[in-house]
């Protein structure tokens, strides 16, 4: 009687790379014991067709992102803590928040970043919890490149500095 998954190791030729989906990572900063002021992934290579960052932050209030050194255009962020929602327009770049005692996370895609025809558009699902208060947020922002590709993320702290264990890793996907 055979196994599955070890007699399928005798299928002959190549096994097929997936052309859409797959993440490829690309960096990762973990802050060390003296904080951290700004992460930046630079050289970003052209060859996928989204980015995602996955941030892992404590101690700032806000994160801020630039792209290329630009800042967001325009911006839409919804969040709720429980006992209330607020909603609207922002005409800053941040892209999550975070209580000062507790680790925030978040998931940030860059949605076609090479596509030098229209404006970059970056969404964002990111949270904390304090054992029954927090915050669950999603926003959004446009950048306006000049018909660049986004070749350098920079991330910066609303206040303070990013805490020591704050961790931030890029993947491109196909």
């Amino acid at each position: 009687m055979p196994i599955l998954g070890i007699t399928a190791s005798q299928i002959s030729g190549h096994l097929a790379v997936p052309d859409t989906g797959a993440m490829f990572p690309l960096g990762m900063v973990q802050v060390g014991s003296g904080g951290s002021s700004t992460i930046t992934f630079s050289s970003i290579p052209s060859t996928y067709k989204h980015l995602q960052l996955r941030i892992f932050f404590k101690n700032p209030d806000t994160v801020f992102m630039t792209l290329n050194s630009t800042n967001a255009t325009k911006g839409h962020y919804l969040y709720g803590d429980g006992s209330s929602v607020a909603a609207g327009v922002s005409a800053t770049n941040f892209i999550a928040n975070s209580s000062s005692s507790q680790f925030g996370s978040g998931v940030v895609d860059i949605l076609d970043y090479t596509n030098t025809n229209k404006l970059i558009t970056v969404r964002t699902l990111a949270g904390w919890d304090n054992n029954g208060s927090g915050q669950l947020s999603l926003n959004s922002e446009l950048y306006n490149l000049s018909s660049t590709a986004v070749n350098t993320i920079t991330l910066t702290p609303g206040s303070s500095t990013f805490s020591q264990y704050s961790s931030f890793a890029l993947y491109g996907i196909l």
